[in-house]
This record gives structure tokens, sequence and C-alpha cells, in this order.
């Protein structure tokens, strides 16, 4: 079974399950809404998990339950010390995720009262106060207000509702060492895409698709197989880092996040895929106007930023260091270049940065022309241009491109273009790269191969010719020759056209004389 067919079921049970749980909040509230309980209930149960799974091991030669074990206080003190150090953070016996399952499940009533996920939400949080894990937990959960009315009118009818959620949840497979989807990312997509009209966000701002990102992380990855980092700054649900580490052993993740509720999602993704606290470090900030991670450079940089979106682009900044080399900023109306020229500024010299933007970054003049130009004619650090279907992102159908960087090219004197567009497998709502158009890609990025239609690799001087225009068409030739039509041919049929409709009128008129008509 390939990859895509492996992620393609483990998406269909995943869906039936969050289909299932969006009928029932629904009716209560706005998808966008209901979102944040599925999500951070999924995000809870695997602390859960995790907690259960640690002291397991812990207390395998005591013959104890964590129960009792808790309730002595030498235990409890040790497992406390232990899981703050080894996890970030302590669930207590009864918070468990499946201790609330189990009352849920007693006698035809149940004992489950939203009131004691409300206290075990807030005790995970309590927690970590003061340890080095702090930043990671901190209002983790704001987005799942258990008090709402939204959820009932009263603490019954809420209660009766989350139970309903919780018990779908305990049956989603989440298969840890054999997952090849981002749950959480995947749910979020999923649930947006469902209820589009009502979320007031779109789902292809912070998350993209996974066959996008394992294009971005098998480029950046290319002969390493190691990194002693990677960097995202605009990294949404953290799912395109995440998928970096599939391809390379990282040893740390950095990321920015503007929206606080996807940045809630990010540091919850990167728990949910087994990373320690430590191991990690987003922010949640402007990227542009407040970078957070400014004084580091990173061996893999991998960003969707959003597309043409505004930023000040304030005077300032022609004295900031990320920007002041090129002489121009990036317009107001189109941040696209300021994303690139602060990723760039963070790029280590031994590594590699791709990012997905819009073909508008390719051929756009003014201060964007300056820029290119300098990346390129002074830096030469552009290294491809890969062309990407359209409609393979959720929210906008426009085609996208992915631009390559490296700081050290070497003697390097060509950029690949690559012409993907038509590298597709139709689907119901969107287009799809197959494992196969990935690999195509891939292998024609490595290899620099000239192929026919696909791709070309265009010296420099060649696209200085082109003013700096990296508009793929320029450099890869798609056209295809249309048959020649044979006017005399055409001209021919269309008299023997004329003369049978005359015959068939001829006809028609004799059947209505006939029918006195």
């Amino acid at each position: 079974m390939t990859t895509s067919e492996k992620q393609r079921l483990q998406q269909a049970e995943l869906h039936k399950k969050l289909w299932t749980m969006a009928n029932d909040l629904r009716g209560q509230m706005e998808a966008y809404d209901f979102k944040n309980y599925i999500l951070g209930l999924i995000f809870y149960r695997y602390l859960s998990e995790k907690t259960e799974t640690r002291i397991e091991k812990l207390l395998e030669e005591d013959n104890i339950s964590y129960e009792d074990a808790w309730k002595d206080e030498e235990y409890k003190e040790g497992l406390i010390d232990t899981l703050l150090v080894e996890i970030g953070f302590v669930i207590e016996p009864e918070f468990l995720f499946s201790s609330m399952i189990k009352e849920i499940h007693i006698g035809e009533k149940g004992n489950f009262d939203i009131e004691l996920l409300h206290k075990a939400i807030k005790a995970i949080e309590q927690s970590s106060l003061g340890t080095n894990s702090q930043q990671d937990f901190e209002n983790l959960f704001d987005d799942m207000d258990l008090t709402s009315t939204k959820l009932g009118r009263d603490v019954k009818s809420r209660s009766k509702l989350i139970a309903k959620i919780m018990v779908s949840i305990n049956e989603i497979p989440f298969l840890h060492d054999d997952v090849d989807i981002d749950v959480l990312g995947d749910a979020y997509e999923y649930l947006i895409s469902q209820f589009a009209a009502n979320a007031g966000k779109k789902a292809g701002e912070f998350y993209t698709p996974q066959q996008v990102s394992k294009i971005l992380a098998k480029i950046v990855t290319h002969n390493k197989s190691n990194l002693k980092n990677v960097y995202d700054p605009t990294c949404g649900s953290g799912s395109l880092m995440l998928r970096v580490a599939k391809e390379s052993n990282v040893r740390l993740f950095y990321g920015q996040e503007l929206t606080t509720t996807t940045f809630n999602l990010a540091r919850m993704n990167m728990l949910l895929h087994d990373l320690r606290y430590t191991d990690f470090d987003i922010k949640n900030d402007d990227t542009l106007e407040n970078p957070r991670h400014i004084d580091m450079r990173f061996e893999a940089v991998v960003a969707n930023p959003p597309y043409s979106a505004n930023w000040s682009a304030d005077s300032k900044y022609l004295d900031d260091d990320r920007f002041s080399a090129y002489g121009k900023l990036a317009p107001k109306s189109k941040a696209d270049f300021a994303f690139i020229q602060h990723m760039i500024y963070q790029l280590d010299d031994n590594g590699t940065m791709a990012v997905v933007l819009p073909h508008g970054v390719l051929f756009r003049g003014g201060a964007e022309g300056i820029i290119r130009t300098y990346l390129i004619e002074e830096k030469n650090y552009l290294d491809a241009v890969i062309g990407l279907p359209a409609n393979v992102f959720f929210g906008t159908s426009i085609p996208t491109c992915i631009l390559v960087f490296k700081k050290t090219r070497g003697s390097e004197d060509s950029v690949i273009f690559i012409d993907a567009s038509n590298e597709f497998e139709k689907g119901k709502n969107q287009n799809v790269l197959t494992d196969e158009n990935v690999e195509k890609i891939v292998d024609i990025y490595k290899s620099r191969q000239t192929i026919e239609k696909f791709s070309y690799a265009s010296r420099l001087d060649e696209i200085k010719k082109n003013d700096y225009n990296l508009n793929i068409p320029r450099y890869v030739d798609t056209f295809e020759e249309i048959e020649a039509i044979d006017l005399e041919v055409v001209s021919k049929r269309l008299k023997e056209i004329d003369d049978e409709i005359a015959d068939i009128d001829v006809e028609l008129t004799q059947y209505f004389r006939e029918l006195g008509l």
C-alpha cells in the first residue's frame, strides 16, 4: 500500500468520526467554535495516554497502580518530579481521559461532570507553573471554554454533550507509530472545509497539504540525514516542520505564529507527535514586525506564508538587517518578498529554504522586481522554481509555486525550473498530488535534468536576458501544437450539410401539404 493510499484510509476513518461529532455539536454552535472543543479533547486524550504510558513504565516493577501510588505521599512526590522533567506536565489519576470515560459509562445516567474536565485542564497548566515547560502549556486550552452556554444552558446538559464527544474521540485510532497523517492538522482542515461558510477562517492559511509538505521536506533534507534545527516563521499548525522530521533526524524545532488559536494548535501538534517540550520553541507574535528568533540561524527553513498579506512596510525597516541590503521594501499590500527576505536572513550558510508562494512573486515588477534581481544577480541564492497544480490548497484554487534558496550554491550557474502544473490526480473537491507526482518533482530537483515540457535548467545569463522574470512558461515550453485544420474539407462539409438541410425542408413541406397544414 502506498503512502498516499494509507493516508486516505486513515483520513477516511478520522473524517467519519469527526463528522459524527460535528453533527452532535452543529446545532449548538458555529463550526469555528466547535472545532476548538473537538481538537482540544483529542489533544487531552493524547496527553492522558502519554501520562499512562510513562507511569506504567515507572511503576512496572513496584506492583502498584497509579491510583494507589498517588495516595502514597512518597510515591506521589517522586512521580510528580519525574513527570515534570520527562514530559513537562502531570495528570492526576482521576483526571485521566480513560478515568473520565469510565465515569461516563458507569450506570445508565453516568457520573461524568464537565466540571471534572474543567478542573483537569486547569490542573495541567498549574502543574507546569514555575517549570521549564510552563510556556508550552500556558493557556493551551483557552479556546475550549467548558463554561460556555453554547454547550448547553446548564452543567447537566453541557456534561451530556461533552461526554458524547469524548466517547467518539475515544474511538479514534491514533496509531502513534504508524500514522501517516497529521491528526490534529488534518482534523482542523476537515472541520473547516465542511463548514467553511460559517468558519471565518480558511484552512489554507495554517495548514499545508501533506503531499506539498512532503516536497518541501524532501528538498530541504536532500543529502542530510541529520538536521540541527528547522524553522517555520508562519508555522500554522506546525505540520510543515513535523513533515521535515519524517525525512531527517531533526533535533530542534522553531516556529512563530500570529493567530493565537493556531499557535495553541501548533504547540499541541508538537506534543502530539511525541516531541518533548525541550525540543521545540514556538512563539505567538507577528514574524515581520516582531521576530522572536532573530539572532538564530537555521539549517532548514520551510514556510507557506499568507499569500500577498498586508504589512506595515514602515521606512524604519530600511535599517533592519533583514531588509537593508536590498534598498527596497516589499509593498504594503504584498508581504510575500518581506517573508522571503526574513527567511533568507535566518537561513544558515549551509542551509536550504523552501517556501510556497503565489505566482505573482515570479514576475511582478517595482520593488519586488528589484528584490528578486538582487537575490539572483548579486547573491545567486535562488536554486529552483517549481510550479504546482491549481486547486491543491483548501480555500484557494490559484496555482502556487515553490521557491528554493541556498546561500552557498558554490559554482552553480543555473536555476532549475519545473512545471508540475499537470502533476495531479483529480479529487472530489481538490486536486491531489500522488506519491508518483511527488517523487517525479523531487527527483528532477535533485538531478537538475532538462526534460521537454516539464523542466529546464536555465543559466543565470538567460534569466538576466529575461530581466529576472521567473515566469515558468519563459523557461519550460509546454505549448502543444494544435493539429492543422483543412479549411477546404471543412468548407466542403458545410456545403454538404446545407444541401442536406435543403432536402429535409423539401421533404417536410411535402408532409405538411399532405396533412393540410
